[in-house]
């Protein structure tokens, strides 16, 4: 009970000082101090005493004189005062070792340059922390519970940072890659290398992107057919734009003003921009320069407001930015050599920031077009997260490692504790950027689940693991007993399996456009787990089904060619994110490997029930795409 105690004064006394500012904005720091001093020396004076009559009433009923009682409670008396006074000594001298502490260590002990993130810490406790009553640095440091974590085992001045003498790779590397721990050896290309590696003549990718297949043209959209119908004279109200977020900064920012006079649709925006350009057939089209434009914007434009996404089992941000745009952050959990555990089940994985970057270059290489825009960034967790955030819960969660690295953790379902910390370097980290889709006021967007959603239990298995019949079953039912929501759900499948991602239990489309859109393919941070092996339950709504679009068969059967090859492709269109590499080597074999797979599904698909049967054309009335499918592989 006497534990009990002590534990339940400590918690309030840690509590209440969360609650206030150095400076006293509620309570004195000292007067707390002295209260709780006073609540623990109570606490021990009626522990003991309880303990007392505890003893004396066991023992009075062997003492049936009164004096024997009397006597046995004045030899109790003095114990009881002697205690009390060593009680009040600790207590007093517990309190007085943190100030004497304090006043012989004036001088900051950090590893940081006067430049770097964490001595703003300081600045944002004088310039906010009085405004607020917000805990400060030295509270934090004081509450922190350090992290195991191993990317904040090293600071920014641990000898495996520091490059060796006549290591000329190391030279290459730029400062502001050093964002987790394990990447140090990882071989970092500076942009005017990045520029010199993309050719203009001899792309693979221009090659692939001025192939007929990718230059089909969509049928005349309709008002029908496009998600918002703009008139060149509608004005854009940025006031407006973002008045009713919740995680709008309440802080005076550069307002956003276009220039040129009045408004039209080309002077918008790029990510409302992006918004416009949305149709039945495609989020995007094939070469809107508004897409290069908007990835750059997610990489430039200064970020005015932060806030915790709620949903979802890990840990998102939602950043507003400058010019009122809005992007879904996803921090770095793992280095890029870092493969699932074989234990891991599919629901339990982390949640991969490299794998959205390159689900969207990979999305954008298939011709799918069904990933919203994403890109890395850089972030100083300091300047860009922690002192432009307004929400609270994610604002305690900020502290210092032992490593002296600034970490935070938020709230979410899973791996949101000080054990599974973010940490920079010593304030630095990466991840991914993914542009919003239209406000759901503005687009309703409808949620369907995947018919091939997996069980989420480690012992149940879902209905199509067991019935090898299971598509029978989903070709009768609606939507998937018309249009082409059944090829669309192949084109799904085909995406997440090149990816290895198993974690596809719902998908998006825009109610207006009803049955007959396209699916969204949101949600792409469980891919690119592990290289070293290839999850072929993935491919079973293909291999039940043996239906495909004709378009998608071709263009696979084009990536697989050596002139192209997928993993080439995939590797030069990374090479235009700022966080480059985003995939190692093994995991761009590991898709050639896979595309090979996914063909000879098809081709067994092909010989079993026949080529009609099989793929379905949608090329039709197309001249360039009537020849045999053999041209192509």
């Amino acid at each position: 009970m006497w534990l009990g105690i002590q534990k339940l004064n400590t918690e309030n006394f840690s509590l209440l000082k969360t609650a206030i500012s150095e400076d006293g904005f509620v309570f004195n720091v000292y007067f707390i101090k002295l209260a709780s001093s006073v609540i623990n020396i109570i606490s021990d004076v009626v522990s003991l005493f309880i303990c007392v009559l505890i003893i004396c009433s066991k023992y009075s009923q062997q003492l049936k004189q009164r004096t024997m009682k009397m006597l046995l409670f004045r030899k109790f008396r003095v114990l009881i005062l002697m205690v009390f006074l060593i009680a009040c000594s600790m207590h007093i001298l517990i309190d007085l070792l943190p100030k004497l502490e304090r006043r012989g260590n004036t001088g900051c002990s950090c590893s940081h340059t006067p430049s770097e993130g964490p001595q703003n810490w300081a600045k944002h406790r004088a310039r906010s922390g009085v405004e607020s009553g917000w805990p400060n640095k030295h509270t934090l440091r004081i509450l922190q519970d350090f992290s195991n974590e191993p990317n904040s085992n090293i600071s920014s001045h641990s000898p495996e940072k520091i490059p060796k003498a006549g290591d000329k790779t190391e030279a290459f590397i730029r400062p502001e890659h050093y964002a987790q721990n394990g990447d140090q050896n990882r071989r970092f290309i500076p942009d005017t290398v990045l520029n010199k590696n993309v050719p203009v003549k001899g792309s693979r990718l221009r090659a692939l992107f001025d192939h007929p297949l990718f230059k089909r043209a969509l049928p005349s959209l309709t008002d029908e057919d496009t998600l918002f119908n703009v008139n060149t004279d509608i004005r854009f109200d940025t006031k407006g734009a973002t008045e009713n977020q919740e995680w709008h900064a309440e802080q005076n920012v550069e307002e956003y003003s276009p220039t040129g006079g009045e408004l039209t649709v080309d002077s918008y925006p790029n990510w409302l921009r992006f918004h416009i350009g949305i149709n039945r057939y495609e989020l995007y089209s094939r070469h809107n320069p508004v897409i290069d434009a908007l990835l750059r914007d997610l990489v430039s434009q200064r970020i005015t407001s932060v806030a915790m996404k709620s949903g979802g089992t890990q840990l998102k941000l939602i950043m507003t930015f400058q010019n009122y745009g809005q992007a879904l952050f996803k921090p770095m959990k793992q280095t890029r050599e870092q493969e699932t555990p074989p234990d891991f089940f599919y629901f339990s994985d982390f949640e991969r920031h490299n794998a959205e970057i390159a689900a969207f270059h990979l999305d954008r290489i298939l011709d799918f077009r069904r990933v919203p825009p994403v890109a890395g960034r850089l972030l100083n967790m300091t300047k860009e997260i922690k002192d432009v955030t307004r929400d609270k819960k994610l604002w305690r969660t900020f502290f210092i490692s032992p490593a002296n690295n600034i970490c935070f953790y938020g709230e979410c379902s899973y791996y949101c504790s000080t054990e599974h910390a973010l940490c920079g370097k010593p304030d630095q980290i990466e991840g991914s950027l993914a542009a919003f889709l239209p406000d759901l006021a503005l687009a309703k967007r409808k949620t369907w689940r995947n018919p091939w959603r997996r069980s989420y239990n480690k012992r149940k298995k879902a209905e199509w693991e067991v019935d090898p019949d299971y598509c029978e079953e989903v070709k009768q039912t609606p939507p998937y007993d018309s249009g082409t929501r059944l090829l669309d759900i192949m084109d799904m499948t085909i995406f997440d399996f090149l990816m290895g991602n198993m974690d596809r239990h719902h998908y998006e489309t825009f109610e207006k456009f009803g049955n007959e859109s396209f699916i969204i393919h949101l949600d792409n941070g469980r891919g690119f787990g592990k290289h070293s092996h290839d999850e072929v339950s993935i491919l079973v709504p293909l291999s039940q089904c043996c239906r495909v679009k004709k378009s998608t068969h071709l263009r696979l059967q084009l990536l697989a060619k050596e002139e192209y090859q997928l993993s080439g492709l995939m590797s030069e269109s990374l090479l235009r994110d700022k966080l480059t590499p985003i995939l190692i080597q093994p995991h761009l074999k590991a898709m050639d490997r896979r595309l090979h797979h996914t063909l000879n599904v098809l081709a067994d698909c092909i010989e079993k029930e026949g080529y009609s049967n099989v793929v379905e054309d949608d090329l039709a009335g197309e001249r360039e795409f009537k020849s045999s499918p053999l041209l192509w592989y």
